[in-house]
């Protein structure tokens, strides 16, 4: 899986669109980032810009994006609502997808590191990447804001994390700059059938972390209990990590829940949908749908909809477009307008429009493997094979959780389904990869060989790209052969009136096993390193057998049900 990270830096700067495109620009400049969101606020006299991508392009992205800044807005001159005290005031840096958030701590420390002594920016690292735990909330890093800078630079005890310590022309200009890693921050609103903002705060209150101000007798005609310091007690709400309000939207003429996700692992959207409707229900309300502001990762949108499909009891092992569907339609997501997927998950925003393999007709993709060139050619059709073999068995198992008689057995077939669904999942991404290892063997060998330097940066190119054109087709061969158990369970489990299918899926995952072992064999033939081609054809061997009987015992199981 890509590692794709999200940064949110706030800018001081909300009324000069020139100045705030300057610095976007720097941000577009770089492939492999996505630019989402751009938020100017001109009472804040502050813009609040969202980007994407792979993890060394979007730290390299801010870097550019900080350093325009510093050298476009004059700190010394701004003015403004929010708390601020930098050109560049926030970074954080988010993880979105195949990164966890250690790994995105040690790219902001390095992101923060090579602002400070490249840029010459005073930086605080703060949340996850604080380096002391005083450190750890914004505000206490932002304290004094830029008018406090000078003091604060010169107090041993808030000296910066990386940069100048002291109040320099330039420091005087730029300010100062604070980097974090966050968890993602979901922007969430849910619609009610009322138009009473206080009845919809009411709802609000039972749900956000905070909850409510507590009053004696629990009425809302009561006193205010406060601590021993005269601080009114709140009554928690039901949800962790969760922020809320309510308010009415004339746009729509309804009543909203307005609420901030802070840690999707902790309470995820359809934990507070659910929420919702439950305490609007004993308020004599009904949530109508809700709104999703900005974007979602993808895992979210599966995790919503997977809940759904299991509450109503049925696989789960569908396709993601599927369970894509069920989650907006459960969420009521199209209610007020409608909902994009290609548009508001960040994964697919991210998706290249450069025509994958598996993207094209079926048409268009045996024409391909049918032209002059030699790719896609034998491993990407191995990988293809497998794939189809593999979607039978999951075919198999859907139909089998579904079937009329069986309900009782719909969770048994449902992780079945899910097994399946993994298994050609991961082979359709290795179609395209097997054609990308035979692409690179290609371009090693055109590489340039004039000098001895020349020689020997090809050759070890071509060793390098060699090995991993063995190491895709053997890959193709361990998850064909372990599909396989799919299609073994279906046959002697599953709806006997598809047994067929999970036959046919055992010839087509075998049959993707041995096409991936000749792909391993002809690239093998190339390769010096000798003790690890006869490792690995060894092991190919032992998989090619280990699939010839598991066909063998399938088929059987097979027949003896025709």
């Amino acid at each position: 899986m890509n590692q794709i990270i999200e940064c949110v830096p706030n800018f001081s700067e909300g009324n000069n669109m020139q100045i705030i495109r300057q610095i976007t620009d720097e941000i577009e400049a770089l492939e492999g980032v996505r630019l989402i969101d751009v938020d100017p606020g001109k009472a804040t006299n502050r813009t609040v810009v969202t980007f994407v991508g792979t993890p060394d392009e979007v730290c390299e992205a801010a870097f550019r994006a900080v350093k325009k800044a510093a050298q476009l807005i004059d700190m010394s001159k701004h003015k403004g609502e929010h708390p601020r005290f930098g050109a560049c005031d926030v970074c954080p840096l988010v993880p979105v997808s195949g990164i966890s958030m250690e790994e995105t701590v040690e790219y902001a420390r390095r992101l923060a590191q090579r602002i400070g002594e490249e840029l010459n920016i005073p930086v605080y690292c703060y949340e996850f990447a604080a380096l002391e735990e005083k450190r750890r909330n914004l505000a206490s890093c932002r304290s004094g804001e830029y008018e406090g800078l000078p003091k604060k630079l010169s107090n041993p005890e808030w000296k910066p994390d990386f940069g100048p310590a002291s109040f320099t022309t330039q420091v005087a200009r730029s300010g100062a700059t604070a980097v974090s890693a966050r968890n993602f921050l979901v922007a969430y609103n849910v619609n009610l059938n009322t138009t009473s903002t206080r009845r919809a705060n009411a709802i609000a209150f039972d749900i956000r972390e905070k909850g409510r101000v507590k009053r004696e007798g629990g009425s809302l005609s009561g006193k205010i209990i406060c601590d021993e310091k005269g601080n009114p007690v709140f009554e928690p709400g039901l949800l962790k990590k969760v922020k809320g309000i309510g308010w009415y939207i004339e746009e729509f003429g309804i009543a909203q829940l307005s609420f901030n996700l802070t840690d999707i692992s902790v309470t995820s959207v359809h934990e507070v949908f659910e929420a919702a409707c439950k305490q609007a229900e004993a308020r004599g309300l009904r949530v109508t749908g809700s709104e999703l502001v900005g974007v979602i990762p993808l895992s979210a949108m599966l995790d919503a909809g997977k809940y759904f499909l299991r509450k109503q009891q049925r696989s789960t092992g569908v396709s993601d477009e599927e369970i894509i569907k069920i989650a907006v339609k459960s969420l009521g997501l199209d209610e007020l307008k409608p909902f994009d997927p290609k548009k508001k998950i960040i994964e697919y925003l991210l998706e290249e429009k450069s025509g994958r393999l598996v993207d094209r007709t079926l048409k268009a993709f045996c024409d391909e493997t049918a032209s002059e060139s030699p790719a896609p050619g034998g491993g990407s059709i191995s990988a293809c094979m497998a794939a189809m073999g593999a979607t039978l068995g999951t075919m198999v198992a859907n139909l089998s959780s579904h079937k009329r008689g069986w309900d009782h057995r719909w969770k048994e077939f449902s992780d079945w389904a899910d097994k399946g669904k993994y298994y050609h999942s991961e082979l359709l991404k290795l179609v395209d990869e097997d054609t990308r290892s035979f692409n690179a063997i290609m371009d090693a060998f055109s590489m340039p060989k004039t000098t001895d330097d020349d020689k020997q940066m090809r050759t070890k190119a071509i060793a390098e790209a060699t090995k991993y054109a063995i190491e895709v087709p053997l890959k193709v061969m361990h998850l064909a052969y372990q599909s396989m158990e799919v299609m073994k369970a279906m046959a002697e489990l599953g709806n006997p009136n598809s047994v067929t299918d999970a036959g046919v899926g055992a010839i087509a995952a075998r049959a993707g096993v041995q096409g991936a072992f000749l792909n391993v064999r002809i690239n093998a033939k190339d390769y010096s390193d000798k003790s690890f081609v006869e490792k690995i054809l060894k092991e190919g061997a032992e998989i090619e057998e280990a699939a010839r009987l598991a066909e063998e015992e399938i088929m059987t199981l097979v027949n003896q049900k025709l």
